[in-house]
């Protein structure tokens, strides 16, 4: 297929380079350049959004937030302005639910279809070809484009209508958020009274309290490896939108704006560049303790 890539990130360089050992023709286009890593691979290199739209049949992005994706598929020589009739636009950032069903809408009135379809799994699910990919949209259209998301993720879930893939990463994101701080905070007491928190974890990990982040974001808090992996500011980012998607429902979540609170004393303090797993650094300062000393 004749595909399209906007947004060459962390995480769209390596998504996207599994596209093209599939063997799809990719037009490429990222405000910082295409990489020479894809270019080398068969990238056709562009110099807007509305070029990769223009010469692309089903067109991916995967952006910071919600107003870059705004920008690239309604600004100057943006995605909508090269888009005909027939095509497909997937979105693959993480943002507002209510602003997609807008995007959607615009999208559709322009004869092509529109799929939310945030992923989780980070860098190194991103590198493995092992997403978790939540979608939002059509069915038809995700028939199409189910092949292709097959070729960056695993776990691949069509919820509902446009925005509702992206209520699913907000959901993920507080589960994710609120595991971190239970696993911050359960080595943080271990080491404090003494027990050793490498041992501590690998003992959990064979219990009803194992995860994922158990496993990986432990290992983190224990080895003091905080370079990105998922940096807290895009973790911030997710949790606003929760807060302010919870703000128009007129409900309460507490545990959310806790660890809401978290991140932003780790950011006051250097870290939004952080991994998010070293939230548990604002617990450390709270406890005047760290889960293990500083490499």
């Amino acid at each position: 297929m004749k595909l399209g890539f906007v947004g060459l990130g962390i995480m769209g360089t390596p998504m996207a380079g599994h596209l093209i050992d599939a063997g799809h023709a990719l037009h490429a286009h990222s405000r910082s350049g295409v990489p020479q890593e894809l270019i080398e691979a068969g990238a056709v290199a562009c110099s807007s959004p509305q070029e990769v739209a223009q010469a692309a049949d089903v067109i991916f992005t995967m952006l910071p937030d919600t107003g870059d994706v705004g920008r690239v598929l309604f600004g100057e020589n943006g995605i909508a302005s090269g888009l005909s009739a027939g095509k497909i636009v997937v979105d693959m950032s993480s943002i507002a639910p209510v602003e997609t069903k807008e995007f959607a809408a615009k999208i559709n009135a322009l004869g092509c279809d529109y799929l939310d379809a945030p992923v989780s799994g980070g860098e190194v699910g991103a590198k493995a070809a092992s997403l978790t990919i939540m979608v939002g949209g059509p069915e038809k259209a995700f028939a199409t484009v189910k092949p292709l998301f097959e070729k960056m993720g695993k776990n691949i879930t069509l919820v509902g209508g446009n925005g509702d893939g992206q209520t699913t990463k907000v959901a993920n994101q507080i589960i994710v958020a609120l595991t971190i701080q239970a696993v911050g905070e359960a080595l943080l007491f271990a080491s404090k009274a003494g027990a050793d928190p490498a041992k501590v974890r690998e003992a959990l990990m064979g219990g009803f309290a194992n995860s994922r982040i158990l496993e990986v974001h432990g290992e983190r808090m224990v080895k003091r490896t905080f370079n990105p992996g998922f940096r807290i500011e895009l973790h911030q980012k997710d949790l606003n939108l929760a807060l302010t998607g919870a703000r128009q429902l007129q409900m309460a979540l507490p545990a959310t704006a806790l660890a809401q609170q978290l991140f932003s004393a780790c950011a006051a303090n250097g870290g939004a560049a952080w991994d998010h797993s070293a939230l548990v650094k604002a617990l450390e300062m709270l406890a005047n303790h760290t889960v293990a000393p500083d490499a």
